[in-house]
């Protein structure tokens, strides 16, 4: 593995770990995404939190890279839909008040160069 992918291998794992950690701080924020009718809000949210510190850490073992990094973005796509939704209804960012509506459709742009980022860094494995 290159430098670089290596590099961007662990930006991007403690990124998705931190983004894990934030589910916990901000989980009400968080529950605003999900639509009214969705049951069990927050429960959904400290899933999701849990499951990115799990995808974070399997992306830095090379035997489960390549799954962790499939894994992840199957995980980006389904939750592509909660970040669509906070920006059609204007609902804020997790840690905010309010928020721009141009800054709540970066998140769900910006989806799939984090798809392409992870798949990138993951491909490299020894499995």
């Amino acid at each position: 593995m290159t430098f670089i992918r290596q590099l961007g291998l662990y930006i991007f794992a403690a990124a998705f770990f931190f983004a894990g950690v934030t589910h916990f701080i901000y989980d009400h924020g968080f529950a605003q995404m999900i639509p009214q009718w969705v049951p069990y809000k927050l429960i959904i949210v400290y899933v999701t939190g849990i499951t990115e510190w799990l995808l974070a850490l399997l992306l830095l073992f090379p035997q489960t890279r390549r799954a962790a990094g499939w894994a992840t973005a199957a995980f980006l796509v389904i939750v592509l839909p909660a970040n669509i939704y906070a920006a059609i209804y204007g609902i804020p960012a997790p840690w905010s008040e309010g928020t721009n509506v141009t800054a709540l459709w970066v998140r769900p742009l910006f989806q799939p160069l984090l798809i392409w980022w992870v798949l990138a860094v993951s491909k490299d494995s020894n499995t």
